[in-house]
């Protein structure tokens, strides 16, 4: 490495540990954080002012016009699930249907079907009151026990929730890296189901088996506001939660036919902002009925979706301009040409860089979006799958959450562990994810 190229790896790693000590220590949002972080890696690196700036409103437009409609409509579909009670009538359901004997995989399940038109914190937000409430009333036995027992049914749902968030569109992170690396938004749906069932079985109920005994459980805090409704069919909810997920498949799997590939309703279907605008459209009668003219219910919707979404939106902005920094210093070439130099797995390379903005920023979309943005070098001189670089990257934006992501406070208070122990339980279920997510990518490279 040349002294230009060390001093660009030195402003990189500046700028990141700023965002982190202003988010972190400074308490700041990190869309302050991140923006601070960007404009420092740019002047250490020597790049004009302007170019900064320049660099910075085009990674905040890139991602905000890219994904920032699918967040809100997968936003908005998330709070008619919660609000209408759509979601728990679908978690209660499967509890009861497998019984006390089976509920950990039926958890295991609702999880990944509740968890892939929402986000992260949605899907635990819908999901965790409803498990663990049926985990008091299943648990029995001594304290301790009834602990560990409530703890075997949770874990399982915490590891569905986030093996989709890491590995399957179209949550937005793995959705950003589809579109930044040009990959088959359908192959990477395939892939990311795949790999992630057995990844999910393995940090889930293999995992809490180990890890449960002996941990204690303070009550947890829960928030599960609904409006006063009629609760809707499970056929009703459930078919608003795959309709997005059918119509992207169908849409890609459709142009595989021949004489089908092109043809314009097959191209509108896989578009994930027209399958989730289609789906809520549907939601609405299909969630509320009558009542979805309502002033009450409309606000209730849209207020829970919009507090959400500027949040949201805005960090991921933050973290878009910070990519795009990276790239504008040269970073992305730089990797590509110790790819080249040093026989450095690509997938490998992919998941390291996620991992460590995953530990530095704490946000696993951040970690998404800052990867994939300095990636389309390395795919494009080593050949290598850009699904499957996806999916690498996705796997190491989940790394070990610990106390600067906000999951993990979250994961602590629905579930009533201590910090200590939600290291134990939460943080080391997302490492397996991450490194078992990981070593599924690298084997099914040999296939694919």
């Amino acid at each position: 490495m040349t002294g230009a190229d060390i001093r660009l790896v030195a402003a990189a790693l500046a700028g990141i540990l700023l965002a982190v000590l202003m988010i972190v220590r400074g308490r700041l949002h990190p869309f302050i954080g991140l923006l601070c972080g960007a404009f420092t890696v740019g002047l250490l690196a020597g790049l004009p002012l302007p170019d900064i700036a320049k660099a910075v409103q085009k990674g905040v437009g890139d991602i905000v016009g890219g994904t920032g409609l699918v967040v809100a409509l997968g936003l908005s579909l998330g709070a008619m699930l919660h609000l209408s009670g759509g979601a728990a009538t679908l978690a209660r359901g499967a509890l009861q249907l497998t019984g006390a004997r089976a509920a950990r995989w039926a958890t295991l399940g609702i999880a990944i079907v509740i968890g892939l038109p929402l986000f992260f914190e949605t899907g635990l937000v819908l999901l965790l009151p409803i498990v663990v409430a049926a985990a008091e009333a299943m648990a029995g036995g001594d304290p301790a026990e009834r602990d560990a027992a409530k703890l075997r049914l949770i874990m399982p749902a915490l590891a569905g929730l986030g093996v989709v968030h890491a590995l399957v569109p179209p949550h937005p992170g793995p959705l950003l890296a589809v579109e930044a690396l040009g990959a088959n938004l359908g192959k990477t749906m395939l892939y990311g189901i795949l790999i992630g069932i057995p990844t999910a079985i393995l940090a889930g109920p293999v995992l809490a088996r180990f890890v449960t005994p002996g941990i204690r459980l303070d009550a947890p805090v829960l928030h599960d506001h609904r409006l006063g409704i009629a609760t809707p069919g499970r056929a009703a909810a459930l078919f608003i939660v795959l309709l997005p997920v059918a119509l992207i498949a169908t849409g890609e799997l459709g142009q595989m036919v021949a004489g089908l590939k092109g043809a314009p309703w097959l191209v509108a279907a896989s578009n994930p902002v027209v399958a989730l605008l289609v789906a809520n459209l549907l939601a609405l009668p299909l969630l509320f009925g009558r009542r979805l003219r309502e002033a009450a219910i409309q606000d209730a919707v849209w207020h829970e979706v919009m507090a959400a979404a500027g949040a949201i939106l805005l960090a991921i902005g933050a973290g878009g301009a910070l990519k795009q920094v990276l790239v504008s210093a040269g970073l992305s070439d730089l990797l590509a040409r110790l790819v080249l130099m040093y026989a450095i797995s690509p997938l490998l390379l992919g998941w390291l860089v996620a991992v460590g903005i995953r530990l530095a920023a704490g946000s696993a979309t951040v970690a998404t979006i800052t990867a994939v943005g300095i990636m389309p070098g390395v795919v494009a001189g080593s050949g290598v799958a850009p699904e499957l670089v996806v999916l690498a990257v996705g796997a190491g934006s989940v790394f070990f959450s610990h106390v600067n992501d906000p999951g993990f406070w979250l994961v602590k208070s629905y579930v009533g562990t201590s910090t200590a122990d939600t290291f134990r339980t939460w943080s080391l279920l997302e490492t397996v994810i991450s490194v078992v997510g990981l070593a599924l990518v690298v084997a099914l490279s040999y296939v694919v």
